[in-house]
């Protein structure tokens, strides 16, 4: 089954206005993908109108973040159900620094339902740094049984080799991700360290056009929030 696990709304500053709901799904749909994950930059508030509307549809949504650690690293960290959703928010709120938000400058952050009618407008700017080290994000997700993954990994800027030049020891991750253009037998043979890491691609689509265009194939035949975690670290 095809997935693209970095996937913005409109409520990500960068998203393009048009990343409503309801294009995203139907964009998934159109790109023949099976499992998407909605990552916008620390906040998770748009993920459950994406479920609603993609559960009609067969499309199966991993609901999590685009987290930024305070090395300034990307990571994209997804949990199961309501509750520990919920968990995922409160943590975000408490470790997200409180720097209003500039619409001119980084653009509205907004939450809007089918319809696109304005849910909510986030005045926080999204895109800070979190006051929590990668190790401590990996950690609160580990406790929540999610999934978590390192974000484009061969960027020159905000990425794990970016910022800290290494990969912690002890750091678990269920895969690594690797940027759209990017060759992943390439990247394995410059760093053979990495070997024990599954790769994937995802789009990190701002725009509708972006969703799909590049994406991982998982080896499952049935749709859960266990077998998608499962193929990502065993595949």
């Amino acid at each position: 089954m095809k997935a693209d696990l970095h996937i913005h709304s409109l409520l990500s500053p960068c998203g393009d206005i048009e990343m409503t709901p309801f294009n995203i799904v139907a964009k998934a749909l159109e790109k023949g993908l099976s499992v998407i994950g909605i990552t916008d930059h620390n906040s998770t508030l748009q993920c459950e109108e994406v479920v609603r509307i993609a559960s009609r549809e067969g499309l199966f949504v991993l609901c999590g973040a685009e987290i930024t650690t305070k090395e300034e690293v990307h990571v994209l960290a997804f949990v199961e159900g309501s509750d520990n959703l919920n968990k995922l928010q409160e943590y975000l709120n408490k470790h997200l620094p409180h720097v209003p938000n500039n619409p001119d400058v980084f653009g509205y952050q907004l939450v809007v339902n089918e319809k696109e009618e304005v849910l909510y407008q986030e005045e926080n700017l999204l895109i800070s740094a979190l006051d929590q080290t990668i190790e401590e994000v990996e950690q609160f997700i580990n406790s929540l049984n999610g999934i978590f993954i390192p974000a484009h990994i061969d960027k020159k800027q905000n990425s794990v080799m970016s910022q800290l030049g290494f990969m912690p020891p002890g750091l678990r991750a269920d895969a690594l991700e690797l940027s759209p253009g990017t060759d992943d037998h390439a990247f394995r043979t410059k760093n053979k360290y990495l070997s024990s890491f599954n790769l994937i691609h995802s789009s990190d689509a701002h725009y509708p056009e972006d969703i799909g265009r590049v994406f991982t194939d998982l080896p499952i035949t049935d749709l859960s929030f266990d077998t998608v975690r499962s193929a990502l670290k065993n595949n």
